[in-house]
C-alpha cells in the first residue's frame, strides 16, 4: 500500500485544477475547441491550474503529427497550460501511454476493495439477461468467482480482462453542474471493461485514474459522455475517492437535426484559419457556443480573453445544444479585422493580396487600407483586388445602373467627358480626383453618379469593388487609370 499512498501524497490539493485531454487524432474540431477553452476558463477565473493530458492508449487512431497540431492550436489561441508533457509539473507523466504502469496496479487494487473482478469469459461465453432489448447487459459468471478461484486460473495462465462490479440493484445519481442531480438504474448499468487482456486501460479507467491522481477538480466533457458518468461515480465510490464537478457540454450542431462533424466537410480550427478567420474571432465567438455571461454583461458579444476570464461562469453553460452559424461567425470575423490596426491588418492581409497584385507599381499598404473596413474573411481578398493588377473582361452591361441611372449611351457620354479632365488633372488624391469629378458634374448639370459610377466600371472591370471610381484611380496611378479609361471608351464605342 505503500505506493499508493506515495501517490496520493503528490496530488495537489486546495485549489482548482482542470485539465484539457485530448486525443491525438489529426484535427482540432470547433466542439474540442470549446471544450479546452471551457476547461481553460474555468481554472483561469477561479486562480487555479490548467493541465494539458495527452491520452495517446488509442494507438489505432493515433495521427502522426497530431500531437504538434494540438501544441499548435493551444499556442495560438493563448489557452497556457501550467503542467503538460512539455512544461512538467508535480504529477507527470502528462502523455497516457506512459502512465500504462499505473493502471494494471489501480486495476488490482479495485479488485481487493470490490469494485472490480477478474473476467476470463471468451466472447462466445457472454450471455444476455431476458431483460427488453434496450437494455443488454453483460452477465458474467465470473463476478461470483471467489479470490481463490480467480487466483487459480490466473495462475493456470488463462487470459483475462478486469471488469467493474456494478451493483445489480438500486439506483446511481450523480450531480452536473449544467444538468443537475441524474438518476440511473444500477440494472441498466454494464459491468464494463477497465482493464483489456494487453494490460491497457480503456478509455473509461484510464480517465478516472489519471483525473484523480492530477488532483483534476472540475471535468468538463461532451455531454455524450453523461451516460457514463454513472460508472465513473461508482469508480470514484469504489476507491474512497472525491468525485470531481462534472461539466457536460451539449454539443455543437451544423443545424438543428444535425451535429458537427469534419466527415460532412464542417469545418476545423485549422481550416477556419486557412478560410481567414481571425484566432481572437473564433475563440469569441466558440465561447457563445453554448454558453452565455449574465448580469450586465448578458448583451455583450465582444470579449477578449482577459474579458472571458472575468465573466465566465459554468452557470453560463446552456443544456440546449449550439448552431454552429458560419454567417454570424463571419460578421464578427470583419469586426475584428476592423479593430487591428491599420500596421496589425496589412501584415495578415499582405500574403492574400500578394496572391492577387504583381505589379510593383501597386502600393499594398494602400490597397490594404482600402479594403479593410470592407473585408469579412482575409481569403476574399484576391478575388476583390486582382481587378487592380489587371483589368478582366468585362460585360458592357455592368455600365447599366437603375439607381444611378447609366446605361451603356451615357457611360460612354461621361467616360469622353471624364478623360480630358483627368489628363490635366495634377492633384492625383482621392480628395483631389473627387472634388474634379463633382465640379464635373455640376457642368454638366448630371447627378454625381452619372459620372462616377461609368468610370468605377472602366477602372475596375467588376460590378463590386473595395472601394469608389476615386479612391481606385489613386491607386492605379494617373498612367493606368487614363489606359483603362480609354479602354473603356473603345469597348463603349463599337
Amino acid at each position: 500500500m505503500g505506493f499508493f499512498e506515495d501517490m496520493e501524497a503528490r496530488i495537489p490539493k486546495g485549489e482548482v485544477r482542470t485539465r484539457f485531454a485530448p486525443s491525438p487524432t489529426g484535427y482540432m474540431h470547433v466542439g474540442n475547441l470549446r471544450t479546452a477553452l471551457y476547461t481553460w476558463l474555468i481554472a483561469r477565473s477561479n486562480g487555479g491550474k490548467f493541465i494539458l493530458r495527452i491520452e495517446d492508449t488509442d494507438q489505432g487512431r493515433l495521427v502522426e503529427g497530431a500531437v504538434d497540431v494540438i501544441y499548435k492550436t493551444m499556442t495560438e489561441c493563448h489557452l497556457t497550460h501550467d503542467e503538460g508533457p512539455d512544461v512538467g509539473g508535480p504529477v507527470g507523466p502528462y502523455i497516457q501511454s506512459q502512465r500504462r504502469d499505473l493502471f494494471g496496479k489501480y486495476a488490482k487494487l479495485l479488485v481487493e476493495k470490490g469494485g472490480a473482478y477478474y473476467c476470463f469469459c471468451q466472447k462466445a461465453e457472454e450471455e444476455e439477461t431476458d431483460e427488453p432489448k434496450q437494455i443488454k447487459k453483460h452477465v458474467c459468471p465470473c463476478s461470483s468467482l471467489s479470490k481463490e478461484e480467480a487466483d487459480a486460473k490466473i495462475a493456470e495462465g488463462l487470459p483475462y480482462v478486469i471488469r467493474q462490479r456494478i451493483p445489480q440493484e438500486g439506483t446511481t445519481t450523480f450531480h452536473d453542474a449544467s444538468f443537475g442531480d441524474i438518476t440511473v438504474e444500477n440494472k441498466e448499468l454494464e459491468d464494463q471493461v477497465l482493464l483489456k487482456s494487453d494490460g491497457l486501460p480503456t478509455y473509461n479507467f484510464a480517465n478516472v485514474v489519471d483525473d484523480h491522481l492530477m488532483g483534476i477538480t472540475h471535468v468538463v466533457r461532451g455531454s455524450e459522455y453523461l451516460s457514463s458518468a454513472p460508472k465513473y461515480n461508482l469508480l470514484y465510490q469504489s476507491f474512497g475517492w472525491d468525485v470531481p464537478t462534472y461539466v457536460h457540454c451539449s454539443p455543437v450542431m451544423r443545424d438543428a437535426q444535425n451535429k458537427m462533424s469534419k466527415r460532412h466537410g464542417d469545418p476545423s480550427y485549422e481550416d477556419l484559419i486557412a478560410q481567414g478567420y481571425l484566432t481572437d474571432a473564433v475563440i469569441n465567438y466558440v465561447a457563445l457556443l453554448g454558453w452565455s455571461p449574465r448580469g450586465e454583461l448578458a448583451e455583450q458579444e465582444f470579449f477578449t480573453l482577459d474579458e472571458l476570464v472575468k465573466a465566465f461562469d459554468i452557470a453560463g453553460i446552456s443544456k440546449s445544444p449550439a448552431v454552429f452559424d458560419i454567417v454570424k461567425l463571419r460578421w464578427m470575423n470583419a469586426e475584428y479585422i476592423k479593430k487591428l490596426s491599420p500596421e496589425e491588418f496589412f501584415e495578415k492581409a499582405k500574403p492574400y493580396l500578394e496572391q492577387a497584385i504583381h505589379n510593383p507599381a501597386i502600393d499594398l499598404r494602400a490597397v490594404a487600407a482600402l479594403v479593410q473596413s470592407r473585408c469579412e474573411i482575409l481569403t476574399d481578398l484576391p478575388e476583390r483586388v486582382d481587378f487592380l493588377d489587371a483589368l478582366p473582361d468585362y460585360d458592357l452591361e455592368l455600365y447599366t445602373h437603375k439607381k444611378s441611372k447609366t446605361n451603356p449611351e451615357n457611360s460612354l457620354s461621361s467616360l469622353q467627358a471624364i478623360l480630358p479632365v483627368l489628363e490635366a488633372q495634377e492633384d492625383w488624391s482621392n480628395a483631389g480626383l473627387y472634388e474634379a469629378l463633382v465640379a464635373l458634374a455640376e457642368k454638366m448639370e448630371v447627378k454625381n453618379s452619372i459620372i462616377l459610377w461609368p468610370l468605377r466600371v472602366a477602372v475596375s472591370g467588376k460590378q463590386s469593388t473595395p472601394g469608389g471610381a476615386t479612391e481606385l484611380c489613386e491607386i492605379l496611378g494617373k498612367e493606368e487609370s487614363l489606359r483603362r479609361i480609354r479602354d473603356g471608351i473603345e469597348r463603349l464605342s463599337k
